[in-house]
């Protein structure tokens, strides 16, 4: 049977997994969970998940909360309150409300298994399970269309990335019709792709299920009493092991660049990777692609500014993207992303960093590999990312001597 994509579309039930406690992105996640993260000086991380399900025509979404969720939910209702319940659109956060047994989600599995009320309240055929944490840009409706048209069970998104980091994932080994042979999960000799030694084919945690299919398995391993907390480590090997019908669909990249783009930021280094990538004369991630509209709360703060005075006193930005209600006043900035409201003083000096909202940097400052979070204020003359015997007795510093301030910290 063939199905029209408002069809696809009306029967699919989105649901994000954004429960994650992040603990590698501390102490940006001291606070908040990790899709709540800012990123890009004025996005949080989930949004670019929630962007591509708009994009794609998605607007059945559950996000699925667990810790430190305040702030994620906060943003929720302040930049993505635009659907309409009239229409059947909708966006809920989604606790754990110890509908099946006194836990908390224990695992991605079983946090749908906790919300297959949700599925079942309106007989949707598909369920789309993301993950609230990556940054990437993709059309969840082609993956749809392809997951109907070769009567899967449960289609996988799949990329291509170096063998050396595959450990951290769960590696798949297709046929030449891209059903699933094996999956290991986080294996510490990842499977390389024949002909290609150096490279793995690796799940991005982007799944397509059919809602009969999914039920099924999980009702079956819980009356055969087996572990079905998490879908990489229980719920896929046990379909394969069943003969479900289980695809891999290639990754298909809407940020129309040659390399396919998708990056987990759960560690700091690969948080600040990414955020400088953005400011690179050629990013590999697209900000500014107007056909792939990138959406979070547009806060009401007056343009950027930067002020020069007498002398020496000029306010410069180089190479940087800055903020909305963001002042740089007789200071240098390069190579640096800017929050909202943030002020840089006169004769601070500002290079490779990122400086959340609210931040007040006092003059004569200087600032290098730094992340700033928000509302902190530096004293004047302060130097960070200079000395890092001083700067470890302060703060957090990383593996490559990355320097990171948390929220509201107080000098």
């Amino acid at each position: 049977m063939a199905y029209t994509g408002s069809e696809i579309l009306r029967k699919t039930l989105t649901m994000i997994l954004a429960g994650g406690q992040g603990e590698r992105l501390f102490p940006l996640t001291k606070d908040r969970t990790k899709p709540s993260v800012s990123f890009g000086g004025k996005y949080r991380i989930i949004d670019f998940t929630l962007s591509n399900c708009l994009n794609s025509g998605f607007r059945k979404i559950y996000v699925l909360t667990q810790y430190k969720s305040d702030s994620l939910n906060r943003h929720l209702y302040e930049a993505w309150n635009i659907f309409n319940p009239e229409l059947g659109e909708f966006i809920y956060s989604i606790p754990p409300q110890f509908k099946t047994s006194s836990d908390w989600y224990l695992g991605t599995a079983n946090a749908i298994y906790q919300n297959f009320n949700l599925i079942e309240d309106h007989h949707y055929d598909w369920v789309l399970i993301l993950s609230g944490d990556h940054i990437y840009k993709m059309d969840y409706l082609k993956m749809i269309q392809y997951h109907i048209e070769k009567k899967a069970d449960l289609t996988l998104s799949a990329i291509n990335i170096p063998k050396d980091q595959a450990s951290r994932f769960g590696v798949i080994q297709i046929s030449e019709d891209y059903t699933i042979q094996s999956f290991i999960e986080k294996p510490k000799d990842p499977p390389a792709i024949p002909n290609t030694p150096d490279q793995s084919f690796v799940n991005m945690g982007i799944y397509v299920f059919s809602v009969k299919a999914l039920k099924e398995a999980m009702y079956k391993m819980e009356e055969e009493k087996l572990p079905s907390l998490d879908f990489g480590k229980h719920v896929i090997p046990y379909m394969l092991k069943k003969n479900y019908n289980l695809k891999a669909y290639r990754f298909i990249d809407e940020n129309k660049k040659p390399e396919p783009y998708w990056v987990d930021v759960g560690t700091i280094e690969s948080y600040y990777a990414a955020s400088m990538d953005l400011i690179s004369v050629n990013p590999h991630f697209n900000l500014y692609d107007m056909h792939w509209p990138l959406r979070t709360e547009q806060r009401q703060f007056p343009p950027a500014k930067t002020v020069s005075h007498e002398g020496e006193r000029v306010g410069r930005a180089i190479n940087s993207l800055i903020t909305d209600g963001t002042i740089i006043s007789g200071g240098l900035v390069e190579r640096s992303i800017l929050g909202f409201n943030v002020r840089v003083n006169s004769y601070t000096y500002i290079t490779d960093s990122i400086i959340m909202d609210n931040c007040n940097i006092g003059r004569y400052s200087r600032i290098r590999r730094a992340i700033i979070d928000k509302n902190v204020h530096i004293p004047e003359g302060t130097e960070i990312g200079f000395d890092p015997e001083e700067d470890k007795k302060r703060f957090k510093v990383s593996e490559t001597g990355i320097v990171i301030i948390p929220k509201n910290y107080k000098f």
